[in-house]
């Protein structure tokens, strides 16, 4: 079922917004956040530049602990699935399959320290399980592609030459399977560690024990940005973005980075055995280590992340460990 949400509505429900955040063009208007069993979120209104429309979202923190613009929902198995956006092709056991690129919904790295911030001072957090389907549009069971709304305008960026960032090729890629040493960057798109950090945050994290510290960081060439979390004892990057300032009407880059999905594991990732006694992990093969003290469906990736080079040189230059640490 695909329906436009009206903020009217929505408006005399009391979802009126407290804060307002503002990046580039774009307002977003945001409610006192909200949670469900699962996530935590901001109904948000987005006003772009001088047009009157106000365009209401779900803006929502991943267990990645990235904040994201919900693109649709849609019952998986009856249960409510929160989309992610665009999707992409991948080949499993010599077969296609169409995925979630979940990065699409990441919201720009310039608000990702902002949202936390609203929500670190709250002391409870008001249970909400209804107004999300009330925003987002609704597929039929099983969807998990995005509607023309969220898909188009990066469509249109991408027809651009000029908008494709390493030529639309990876930035970063490993050249042998199963090694994270071998990580290798392209020419300029490698972070910049001694002038190129842009901003700190500190922050707390139960999943990751303390203290998480957020550093955004420039590439060489200025064209990327990328977004390290360092805990206690986990480091791992965020997937980077573009440093262009267009933004779609759901609040993310319409310009894209390309990577190689291993170069951005959280510290923890999922890796269990189902129902079924199949094992489901996220993790390359051989490198899963303990499973996470608060979440049993997800283990310790550690063992991939601190072998990558970049990772090694950010303890170094930015985190100011000893080289026999790393």
């Amino acid at each position: 079922m695909l329906r436009t949400p009206c903020p009217r509505t929505l408006l005399s429900q009391g979802y009126t917004p407290k804060h307002r955040v503002q990046v580039f063009d774009t307002s977003f208007y945001l409610t006192n956040v909200r949670q469900n069993e699962f996530i935590r979120y901001f109904v948000a209104y987005l006003v772009q530049g001088d047009n009157p429309v106000a365009y209401p979202r779900i803006l929502y923190k991943d267990v990645s602990l990235v904040w994201r613009s919900a693109s649709h929902t849609a019952r998986l198995n009856g249960d409510l699935w929160i989309g992610k956006g665009d999707t992409v092709t991948e080949i499993v056991d010599g077969e296609a399959m169409l995925a979630s690129d979940e990065a699409t919904t990441d919201l720009p790295l310039e608000v990702q320290s902002a949202l936390e911030s609203l929500i670190r001072s709250v002391r409870r957090i008001p249970l909400d399980e209804t107004v999300i389907e009330k925003v987002l549009r609704r597929g039929p069971e099983g969807r998990i592609e995005p509607y023309r709304d969220f898909t188009e305008p990066r469509r249109r960026a991408e027809a651009e030459p000029r908008n494709r960032i390493h030529g639309g090729r990876r930035i970063a890629r490993f050249t042998r399977r199963n090694d994270p040493t071998s990580l290798r960057f392209a020419a300029g798109y490698e972070p910049d560690f001694g002038r190129g950090v842009l901003e700190t945050e500190d922050s707390r994290s139960r999943l990751y024990g303390g203290r998480l510290r957020r550093f955004r960081i420039l590439s060489e060439n200025r064209r990327i940005q990328y977004l390290f979390f360092a805990g206690p004892k986990h480091v791992w990057i965020i997937p980077p973005q573009a440093t262009t300032t267009e933004l779609s009407s759901y609040g993310v880059r319409t310009v894209y980075v390309k990577i190689d999905e291993d170069l951005c594991l959280p510290g923890y990732e999922y890796h269990f055995v189902d129902d079924d006694g199949e094992l489901v992990t996220q993790i390359p093969k051989g490198f899963a280590g303990e499973p996470s003290p608060v979440d049993d469906l997800r283990a310790d990736a550690s063992a991939w992340i601190d072998r990558m080079p970049v990772i090694r040189e950010f303890r170094r230059k930015v985190l100011r460990w000893p080289a026999s640490k790393t």
